[in-house]
């Protein structure tokens, strides 16, 4: 394995740890968020809640999108 082939799987390993953890922690107080925001609205923490969700899937549709760009 090159000396880029390594710096470019533990960059990638580095990124996927970071946004698990990131989301890790978001997925952690999304229940007491949506608690609190379904006392304003039911509809606002369904729409949080989803929003959430679909950010997770959508980062990780970017970061592949923007590897196989620079490959």
């Amino acid at each position: 394995m090159s000396d880029h082939d390594q710096k470019g799987s533990r960059s990638a390993a580095i990124a996927a740890a970071v946004i698990l953890l990131v989301t890790g922690l978001a997925f952690f107080v999304l229940p007491d968020v949506m608690i609190a925001l379904g006392n304003i609205s039911p509809w606002l923490a369904a729409a949080v809640g989803a929003a959430l969700v679909l950010a997770f899937f959508l980062l990780f549709w970017l970061r592949a999108r923007y590897q196989r760009g620079r490959e």
